[in-house]
């Protein structure tokens, strides 16, 4: 499968068929499901029978605990799940909560426009920059406070315990193929990524065990989500579980950035739109629904390049039938939506990137539509995918209205490497470094 399973398994779906592979790992099932049909199957038909989570066995705590501690890796969903994600929904990711959250995104955005403007004329990492702008976001929500620096390098502090947690979930391990050798730890992953995850935690412990102390277990006042979490008597490792769960989040822009540099007259047609809409210096997510070709750029990006390749792996809760092909109780289900997005059925042009396509067409990401997949479809969906989007747009705006962009030592856009490294989210192989210049 080498080292990009997502381009792989696209490989074997267009060479073998029917949109089902399936792979025996060792004593573990592998089913991927890589075409809109299988999507539909998985996330709508059957999405009580596979909505169960496969939990890699680099994670250090078992099921039993995840499933009242985390809403992204409960192993089911059980009562403490749903009341979990009943929670989030209300508090974090309500319609009312994310309009709520606003100033806070522009804020933060406009912090990141000034860190670059101060930076014009040198070269600047967008990919870190943009990271800490969104993990600034989440921090002020959970803890109202900043925790990373757009001046701190990729692999120190927070920022490289994410880095190396992320690459410890997707390293191969023999566990995972033989679960016989899970409480050996063979490779050592499980320590590791213990080490690296108390590491995180204690960057905000003082601030929970403050805000208990003042506070105790009876909040009034909610001035942000751990106030929630007090309120609703969660433990520390409930509140590290849950704050963990979305760092996903902040792990990928680069693709709607490297899209737009590499086609030029996109770019032009997004600057003209925010040209003629927007009359400030700086752009407010109040002006976003007048932005119909930011929001297919984003789309069209989504669809070449979504966060997640495979989604998060679901599990077969029981042994079922799903488009006449036997599932086994346990298997691991993957869908490719990485696979979907590229599909030549389904997309004229599949490989080129073409925003009009987006463009009076009734499609959306919010799962409903099973040939564009970013976020995933059913009880598994991103929970965060309300915020996610409102923070990509209103970056991505921001960019390209507050400056010109251009490549170290006059390289041409187009000749940009579009590789990706696969993980739990995909990242680029290479990181973007580019040159901002301010507009008049």
């Amino acid at each position: 499968m080498g080292k990009k399973p997502h381009l792989s398994m696209t490989h074997f779906a267009q060479v073998h068929g029917p949109p089902h592979i399936a792979k025996a790992f060792g004593t573990q099932l592998l089913v991927i499901g890589s075409s809109s049909t299988a999507a539909t199957e998985i996330l709508k038909t059957h999405d009580r029978l596979l909505s169960a989570r496969y939990v890699p066995q680099v994670t250090p705590y078992n099921d039993s605990l995840l499933d009242g501690m985390s809403l992204v890796w409960a192993s089911g969903c059980t009562d403490k799940w749903k009341f979990l994600r009943a929670l989030c929904r209300t508090e974090l990711f309500s319609a009312k909560a994310i309009e709520s959250q606003a100033i806070l995104r522009e804020k933060k955005v406009g912090e990141m426009v000034d860190f670059l403007g101060s930076k014009e004329g040198k070269i600047v990492n967008i990919g870190e920059i943009v990271f800490t702008t969104i993990f600034n976001t989440l921090a002020n929500l959970f803890f109202s406070k900043d925790f990373l620096d757009f001046n701190q390098g990729e692999a120190s502090g927070l920022k490289g315990m994410i880095q190396r947690i992320m690459q410890l979930a997707t390293t191969p391990n023999i566990a995972d193929f033989y679960p016989i050798f899970a409480g050996l730890d063979l490779q050592g992953l499980k320590k590791k990524a213990f080490k690296f995850l108390n590491e995180m935690y204690g960057v905000w412990e003082v601030l929970i065990k403050e805000r208990r102390e003042n506070h105790g277990y009876d909040v009034v006042k909610k001035l942000d989500f751990l106030d929630v979490f007090l309120a609703n008597g969660f433990t520390d490792d409930q509140i590290n579980t849950l704050v963990n769960g979305q760092t996903l989040l902040p792990q990928q822009l680069n693709g709607h950035w490297l899209s737009l540099l590499k086609n030029k007259e996109a770019m032009n047609k997004l600057q003209d739109e925010l040209n003629k809409e927007i009359n400030t210096s700086s752009v407010k997510e109040s002006h976003i629904s007048q932005l119909p070709y930011l929001q297919a750029c984003v789309k069209e990006t989504l669809r070449l390049h979504p966060p997640a390749p495979f989604l998060l792996p679901h599990r077969a809760l029981e042994t079922c039938e799903v488009m006449n092909y036997t599932i086994p109780k346990n298997s691991q289900v993957l869908v490719n939506v990485w696979a979907i997005g590229r599909d030549p059925t389904i997309w004229e042009d599949h490989l080129s990137f073409k925003p009009e396509r987006f463009l009076g067409l009734n499609l959306d990401f919010k799962g409903h539509d099973y040939e564009f997949l970013p976020f995933g479809s059913g009880r598994r969906i991103c929970p965060g995918l309300p915020m996610a989007t409102k923070q990509v747009q209103l970056i991505l705006a921001s960019l390209v209205h507050c400056f010109d962009w251009s490549l170290p030592n006059g390289e041409n856009p187009t000749t940009l490497d579009m590789n990706e490294k696969f993980g739990i989210t995909l990242q680029k192989e290479q990181p973007l470094l580019v040159i901002a210049k301010q507009k008049l």
